[in-house]
């Protein structure tokens, strides 16, 4: 009985480590699962539009006098109706000839000057857009920056371009002002046309709220909603189990280029804040500032981190 038993341990001796390491991946994925689906809500600050220009119409170049002729009086049908009936000899033949040339010429120039005008117009309302993301990660010490964002999400007017630009110099002033905890960081830009600017806009902003359990700050078009935060088993977010990270995006859409780095340092991080932080009223049709978590007290994890931000660089 015994040699069977230890003949057995034999052969199940090899398969002992692959079943304990199963066996702890298991634990460590279902073990964190609870965290990953706590309270990780976030807060938005934003809003914009994205309306073609106005374009003023034209001005006439000439105005018909009182009649509607060109001519004085005659209008354009009887002078032009005597040399084409043949009226006057030669002198009628030679002035058909000319008028003709001249109609043709007239009519030429007008059909070019409408196919500039309407290529003009295309481009006037189609213009040039920039969409571009900003995002970092920054070490649970910057709490004050969830101070900051909770503070303008509650403050700042969002309904017009001078306010939104407002919130995204202070927005990335405060970003700035923190570099000693950036830890993660990535940023984007992609050049395309004012039609299509809003669905690009729109898919980086969903993106990054569907990584939110829910809002519990948003202030967007002015429209402010504040969500009663959830508490912990033990009825207080402060003695929550600490995390170790905060994530803050800023998503800007702008007329014209906008180039940002290649971000592998925090130089790199600096100059597309800068940049951002730079784009003028007149310029900017919509941004968004994210972040999360949004209530002080929580922070992610880093398994948080690297399942729902595999795209942030380390820096």
């Amino acid at each position: 009985m015994g040699f069977k038993l230890h003949n057995l341990f034999s052969r199940l001796k090899p398969l002992i480590k692959p079943i304990m390491a199963i066996a702890l991946v298991g634990v460590l994925v279902f073990g964190h699962a609870d965290g990953a689906l706590a309270a990780r809500a976030g807060g938005r600050i934003g809003g914009g539009s994205f309306r073609a220009p106005t374009r003023v119409a034209p001005s006439p170049s000439y105005r018909s006098p009182a009649g509607g002729g060109y001519y004085p009086g005659g209008g354009f049908g009887f002078p032009f109706l005597i040399p084409l009936f043949g009226f006057g000899g030669g002198f009628g033949g030679l002035f058909t000839i000319l008028l003709f040339m001249g109609l043709a010429n007239f009519i030429l120039r007008t059909v070019r000057e409408m196919g500039g005008e309407n290529g003009g117009v295309a481009a006037a309302d189609n213009p040039a857009v920039s969409v571009a993301k900003v995002q970092i990660g920054l070490l649970a010490e910057a709490r004050s920056l969830q101070a900051d964002l909770n503070r303008m999400a509650l403050s700042a007017d969002t309904s017009s371009s001078t306010g939104l630009t407002q919130v995204l110099q202070e927005a990335t002033l405060s970003l700035l002002r923190h570099p000693e905890y950036w830890q993660y960081a990535t940023a984007q830009t992609e050049s395309t046309r004012l039609l299509s600017a809003e669905q690009k806009f729109n898919q980086l902003a969903l993106a990054e709220r569907s990584k939110f359990t829910g809002e519990t700050v948003s202030n967007v078009n002015n429209r402010l909603q504040q969500a009663e935060a959830k508490t912990t088993e033990s009825g207080d977010l402060a003695t929550a189990e600490p995390g170790q990270y905060l994530v803050a995006s800023v998503i800007v859409a702008t007329q014209g280029k906008l180039n940002l780095p290649k971000v592998s340092s925090t130089q790199d991080v600096r100059q597309a804040l800068s940049t951002l932080g730079a784009v003028s009223s007149d310029r900017l049709l919509a941004v968004e500032i994210l972040w999360t978590p949004q209530a002080s007290g929580e922070t992610l994890t880093s398994d948080e981190m690297i399942a729902e931000y595999p795209e942030l660089t380390l820096i």
